[in-house]
């Protein structure tokens, strides 16, 4: 899923949130939820996609993280709650059928 994203993760429903910016979502993702880099997500347990939204452009990607960055928390659940209201994980809604074995990092194919 190689196009400029800027997602959400959380530890839990209502939990510790991350934002984040990527221009390929899927590897990235698979680094948080398999704790490989180091930092905020694998220290506080943030492993859960939650919201995501796919941009033409990194430039476009990076501006709407940054203001989603400065947005207030319960303005941040309310985006979450818009498309995702049960905090469902998007894991395997981004993976499709090519999930990767545990441990191994998603293909790039």
């Amino acid at each position: 899923m190689k196009q400029p994203a800027v997602y959400i993760m959380a530890s839990r429903r209502n939990g510790t949130l991350y934002t984040g910016v990527t221009a390929d979502l899927l590897q990235r993702v698979w680094q948080h939820r398999e704790g490989v880099l180091e930092g905020f997500t694998r220290r506080y347990g943030v492993k859960l996609l939650v919201w995501y939204e796919q941009h033409e452009s990194m430039s476009g990607a990076i501006a709407r993280e940054k203001a989603i960055k400065k947005w207030n928390r319960v303005w941040k659940l309310r985006l979450i709650e818009e498309q995702n209201p049960q905090w469902q994980d998007l894991w395997s809604e981004i993976v499709g059928d090519s999930a990767p074995a545990a441990g191994s990092p998603p293909s790039r194919g």
